[in-house]
C-alpha cells in the first residue's frame, strides 16, 4: 500500500530535503527514511494525569515492537485529562483533546497509530479523534492500580464515597482519612474498581480495538509492557495490511460493546462515551439501542461499585477474554479485531479461574443488568441509570421533589437542619449539564443530607442533568436530557412536585399535566450561559445534548486523512 509518510519523506528536492534534513537533527540515519512505516505513538503521560504517570515507560515498550516490525516510531504528547485535578471538570476538556488528537494525526506524517490512554476522559477522546481521520489505529491501556490494603480490608476509589459519609456522621477523623489515602492507590495505574476507566478500557476491547488482555493487566504488572510491545509489532502490520478504525467499528462491534458494559457493571459515562465515538465513525446509534441491547444481559462481574471485587481480581479470574467467553451467546463473535482475528477466536482459549469474580450467565452475580435507559415527560429524550448500583427498595419509587437549582446551591443547603427532606424525598440537581455548568460534572450522586445520615439512610433516589464517577453507586439518574439550561421540563421542576421512578419499566415521570409544564416554561426566564472566552465559549455554544453524546456539533462525522492544502 501507499504510505502517507512518502507523500512528506518520499518527495525530492526542495520539499523532501526539509522535511527529512530537519527530522535528521535528532540523529536519524538517512535509511529510516526509506519507505518504512512511520508509527505515532499518541501519549498522553502528563504529571498532573497521575493515572498516566507511567506512560514514557509504556511508550518505550510500544517503540521497541514498532522497530521490531520494521516500522519507525515517532512518540508525541496530546492534551491529557486527569479527572482528579482537572476543574471545572475534565469532561469539559474531552472534546478539545479529541480535536488535539485529529488534528495532530492528520497534520504530521503518520502511517498508523497507538492510542496510549488511561484516565477516563483520554480513553473516548483519543479514540474520536483517531475516528476522525481514520488510519490505522491500535489502542494501548495504561492499566488499573494495584487494589489498596488498609487495616487488612481491601479498598479502591468507590469506598471514597464511603469514607466521606462517615466524615459528615462524624465516626472518621480527618488524621485516620489520611491514613487511608495514603493506603489506596499503591501504584501507577487507574482506578481499581470497575469505574469509568476500566469501563473504557474494557470497551475498546469489547470493540476489538486493542489486543486480548488490553484491559485487566494491573498496571504495575510487567504483562502490561508486554502487550505494549505486541501492540507495536501488530500496528506495523495494521499499516501494511491496510486495517483503519472504519473496518473494525462495525454496528456489530458498537453493539458487543453495549452488551459487554451491561454484563460487567460498567460506568453510566459509556454511554456518552459511545455515541460521541459512533458520531465520529460514522455509525447510527441512539439510547434506545442501549436499551434494547442491554434488557436481558445479565451482571456477570462480581466488581465495584455493583459488587465487591476490584480491577486486579478480574485479571487473575480471567480478564475480559473470560467474561467475553461467557457471553459468546450474546455477542456477534464474527467481529474482526485489531489482531486480524475475530473477536470468538480471541477469547476461544480463555478460562474462567474465578466464578465468583466472574459468574455464570446462567447463575449470574445480579439479575440486575449494568445499564437502563429511562424516558418519560421529566427526560423527554432519555435519562441513564445502572440498575446493579441501585437500591432493590428504590426501583419503583414515587417521592417529593427536594430541587437544587444548581451545585452552589446544593452545597449551601444539602447539610443543614432546616432541609425540608425525608428519606422518600427525590434529590434533584439542575444546571450540570453539557451547556448549564458547563462540562457535565460528575456531581449526580449527590451526598444524603446530614440529616438523613443520621437516621441511618444511606441511599435516595437522586437526579440531575450531569454525570456521576464510573466509581460511585446508589439509585442515581443521570444526563437527563434535554438539560435545564437549555429549557425542557426538567428545568421547571419544583419543590414538592412528586416525580415517579420505574425502572423494571424504564421510565421517569413527573405528576404534572403537560399543560402545566408548558405554562412553566413559558413563564420562566432563560438563564445566561457561562460562556466568557476561548474554548468554553467554543464549547457552550456547539456542545450537543447528553442523549447525542456531548460532542461539539461541528465535529460529528471524519474528515478522513487527507491534508486540505500543502504549503511546500
Amino acid at each position: 500500500m501507499a504510505l502517507r509518510s512518502r507523500n512528506w519523506f518520499g518527495r525530492k528536492g526542495k520539499d523532501g530535503f526539509i522535511y527529512r534534513a530537519w527530522m535528521k537533527n535528532q540523529g536519524i540515519p538517512d535509511f529510516e527514511f526509506d519507505g518504512k512505516p512511520i508509527i505515532g505513538i499518541c501519549n498522553t503521560w502528563s504529571e498532573l494525569t497521575p493515572c498516566n504517570a507511567h506512560f514514557r515507560q509504556l511508550a518505550e515498550s510500544v517503540k521497541r515492537g514498532i522497530l521490531e516490525a520494521g516500522g519507525f516510531p515517532v512518540e508525541f504528547p496530546v492534551m491529557s485529562l486527569g479527572e482528579t485535578l482537572m476543574k471545572p471538570t475534565a469532561m469539559l476538556y474531552r472534546n478539545l483533546a479529541s480535536m488535539d488528537v485529529e488534528e495532530s494525526i492528520r497534520a504530521n506524517p503518520i502511517d498508523g497509530v497507538v492510542l496510549l490512554c488511561g484516565c477516563d476522559k483520554t480513553t473516548p477522546s483519543l479514540v474520536m479523534g483517531a475516528c476522525s481521520v481514520d488510519i490505522p489505529t491500535i489502542v494501548v491501556s495504561g492499566g488499573p492500580m494495584l487494589t489498596g490494603k488498609y487495616k487488612g480490608k481491601s479498598i479502591g476509589t468507590s469506598d471514597v464515597w464511603r469514607f466521606h459519609d462517615d466524615v459528615r456522621e462524624g465516626k472518621l477523623d480527618e488524621s485516620e482519612l489520611r491514613n487511608i489515602e495514603a493506603s489506596m492507590c499503591r501504584s501507577n495505574g487507574t482506578c481499581a474498581v470497575m469505574g469509568t476507566a476500566s469501563s473504557m478500557a474494557c470497551m475498546v476491547e469489547a470493540l476489538g480495538l486493542s489486543l486480548p488482555e488490553n484491559a485487566a493487566i494491573p498496571a504495575a504488572d510487567s504483562r502490561r509492557k508486554v502487550l505494549a510491545q505486541l501492540s507495536g509489532n501488530r500496528i506495523v502490520e495494521m499499516v501494511r495490511e491496510d486495517v483503519r478504525l472504519s473496518d473494525i467499528l462495525t454496528p456489530k462491534a458498537f453493539e458487543n460493546a453495549i452488551t459487554v458494559n451491561a454484563a460487567i457493571g460498567g460506568s453510566t459515562n459509556f454511554v456518552i462515551h459511545l455515541l460521541a465515538i459512533a458520531g465520529r465513525i460514522g455509525v447510527s446509534l441512539d439510547l434506545e439501542d442501549f436499551n434494547r441491547i442491554s434488557a436481558n444481559v445479565p451482571l456477570i462481574v462480581n466488581l465495584q461499585p455493583s459488587g465487591k471485587y476490584f480491577m486486579e481480581d478480574l485479571f487473575y479470574a480471567g480478564g475480559l477474554p473470560a467474561v467475553l467467553k461467557e457471553l459468546q451467546n450474546y455477542l456477534h463473535v464474527d467481529c474482526i479485531t485489531v489482531n486480524g482475528k475475530t473477536l470468538g477466536e480471541n477469547f476461544e482459549g480463555a478460562e474462567n479461574n474465578d466464578k465468583d469474580v466472574i459468574a455464570e450467565v446462567i447463575n449470574p452475580f445480579n439479575n440486575s443488568t449494568g445499564l437502563a435507559i429511562l424516558t418519560g415527560n421529566l427526560c423527554e429524550n432519555g435519562a441513564v441509570i445502572k440498575p446493579s448500583a441501585a437500591s432493590d427498595h428504590l426501583m419503583k419509587h414515587k417521592g417529593k421533589a427536594v430541587v437544587f437549582e444548581n451545585i452552589e446551591d446544593f452545597k449551601a443547603r444539602i447539610d443543614s437542619d432546616e432541609l425540608e427532606v425525608d428519606k422518600d424525598s427525590v434529590l434533584v440537581l439542575k444546571n450540570v449539564g453539557p451547556k448549564g455548568y458547563p462540562g457535565m460534572p460528575e456531581v449526580g450522586n449527590m451526598g444524603i443530607p446530614k440529616k438523613l445520615l443520621r437516621q441511618g439512610v444511606k441511599d435516595m433516589v437522586r437526579i440531575s442533568d450531569g454525570r456521576m464517577s464510573g466509581t460511585a453507586f446508589g439509585t442515581v439518574v443521570l444526563h437527563v436530557s434535554p438539560e435545564a439550561a437549555v429549557g425542557g421540563n426538567f428545568s421547571v421542576i419544583q419543590n414538592g412536585d412528586v416525580i415517579i421512578l420505574d425502572i423494571p419499566n424504564r421510565s421517569l415521570t413527573v405528576d404534572l399535566s403537560d399543560e402545566e409544564l408548558n405554562e412553566r416554561k413559558r413563564k420562566k426566564e432563560a438563564q445566561p450561559l457561562v460562556a466568557d472566552r476561548g474554548y468554553v465559549s467554543l464549547y457552550v455554544n456547539n456542545v450537543q445534548q447528553a442523549h447525542l453524546g456531548a460532542d461539539m456539533d461541528f465535529l460529528v462525522g471524519k474528515s478522513g486523512d487527507e491534508v486540505p492544502r500543502d504549503s511546500h
